[in-house]
């Protein structure tokens, strides 16, 4: 008899999640499901290999693959919270990867030790071995990426401290492709990036961040677990990147990063070394993320970064000034405008600055613009998502820009010199230099339209100094 499909196995899960939704806080909920699920997945992963591997934990750590003791083993749980908790402790002492990083929360008071051994029975249920020939890694990493993102449309506005939509994770991917040496990811969340990146190349990066919300760091150490990837690269607890940056003396050669937005209640210190180009404003933390990650690059390094809007072209308190030094520097490769409503957890729209050490000869001193506001297909009414096409035409457009031939597309795509940059005051916004999309042969070109109607603001104002001079001159007879 043959088992579920992936895809049911991830609604049998979500609707044995249902059981305990109402009994305990979102965050708490979410750790809690996520940590029986990765229970039952290195129960299942261990049962898959016992047989050839035998009773060695050595063995089994050679193989990557995690040492389950008896005692932890799925088919001696009975679902009491004080036997989860047992079995929890048990693993992580056999597997320092895991040290500190699963949930012992099933034994305490006000979990419904009744509505716990249910959800364990309908997990017990499913199997993430015997799909189609695949590993159980590969069929519990997209169960745990389906559940992230189930709890994230779920929590709403709080879901943004640990999950990026996976279409900006693709692109970001996609145009900077990091798929060799360190990896870096300043504010982590549920480790998004880092699966992405290595979901092909596991062993060719080593990933390294940083998380200040500790269930998320746990989140996040199990997702890079649960994928093949060393979870020692998060450290060894969770912290404040500014406040306690634990990878000080790091030079990443990829740093893909979705910092808060705009956020005002952030660690500063003035004479922090990291403000290389001006000190970021106390009540705006985009221009203090930017410099963090600058100074975290290596000499041929390049970062992606997703940001609100504001970075693009703000000028109050210093950020006009850093943003201009940055320029000036001859870091910021691409600028991305992204469409509206990619974020459920925020109305705020968003760009992507692209940052390099290390520009192609006849890239530099000049700047690619990207309007992809037009780009994306609404999921439902509020969301909207980046196609695979989507992101391939970024891409693509990014890639010409890199190699010798790149040709501008009016409406979509620029190359900008720093020259007409500094024109413009610095700002990054692509809507100011793309111009607009060229859709008939009678079409007035772009340039010409922008000549026309400011030839005609001119005249108006003329005309209004004029009718003033007159109004005045008739007020002065009056009197």
């Amino acid at each position: 008899m043959t088992g579920p499909s992936a895809k049911q196995l991830q609604d049998i899960l979500w609707r044995a999640a249902d059981k305990l939704r109402g009994t305990m806080d979102a965050a708490r909920f979410k750790e809690f499901v996520l940590g029986l699920v990765f229970l039952k997945y290195v129960s299942d992963a261990f049962a898959e290999r016992h047989a050839e591997l035998g009773d060695d934990p050595v063995a089994y750590r050679a193989e990557n693959v995690f040492w389950v003791p008896p005692e932890a083993r799925w088919e001696r749980l009975t679902g009491d919270g004080d036997g989860l908790d047992a079995a929890m402790d048990a693993i992580m002492r056999a597997n320092p990867a895991l040290d500190g990083v699963l949930p012992k929360i099933f034994g305490r008071d006000h979990v419904d030790q009744d509505r716990l051994r249910e959800l364990t029975g309908l997990i017990g249920g499913a199997r993430f071995t015997g799909h189609d020939g695949r590993a159980a890694r590969d069929v519990l990493g997209e169960v745990y990426e389906f559940f992230l993102e189930r709890f994230a449309r779920a929590e709403g506005k709080r879901a943004g401290e640990f999950y990026t939509p996976a279409g900006v994770v693709e692109l970001l991917v996609a145009v900077l492709q990091p798929y060799r040496g360190r990896v870096y990811d300043p504010c982590c969340g549920s480790g998004g990036m880092f699966v992405q990146a290595g979901r092909e190349h596991t062993g060719d990066i080593t990933v390294h961040g940083q998380e200040a919300n500790e269930r998320t760091w746990r989140l996040a150490k199990m997702n890079l677990a649960i994928h093949g990837m060393d979870p020692h690269g998060l450290g060894d607890r969770w912290a404040d990147t500014f406040a306690d940056d634990r990878h000080p003396d790091l030079r990443a050669d990829f740093v893909l990063a979705n910092p808060p937005f705009n956020m005002s209640d952030w660690s500063r210190r003035e004479d922090d070394p990291r403000w290389r180009y001006g000190v970021p404003p106390r009540g705006n933390a985009n221009f203090a993320w930017l410099q963090h990650i600058i100074a975290r690059l290596g000499d041929r390094g390049s970062a992606g970064v997703v940001l609100a809007n504001g970075s693009m072209s703000a000028r109050t308190a210093g950020e006009g000034a850093i943003r201009r030094a940055i320029i000036e520097d001859d870091l910021v490769t691409c600028m991305v405008a992204l469409p509206a409503n990619l974020f459920r957890t925020t109305a705020i729209p968003a760009c992507v600055w692209f940052l390099s050490r290390h520009k192609p000869a006849h890239t530099r001193g000049r700047v690619l613009f990207v309007d992809a506001r037009g780009l994306g297909t609404m999921l439902d009414r509020t969301e909207r998502v980046l196609t695979g096409a989507d992101i391939a035409r970024i891409a693509e457009t990014f890639k010409k820009f890199q190699a010798i031939g790149y040709e501008d597309t009016p409406g979509f795509c620029r190359s900008v010199s720093l020259g007409e940059i500094a024109a413009q005051e610095h700002s990054l916004s692509p809507g100011r230099y793309v111009g607009a999309a060229t859709t008939g042969p009678g079409d007035e070109p772009h340039a010409d339209r922008v000549a026309r109607l400011t030839k005609v603001l001119h005249e108006r104002l003329d005309e209004s100094r004029r009718l003033e001079t007159v109004l005045r001159e008739q007020l002065g007879l009056l009197g």
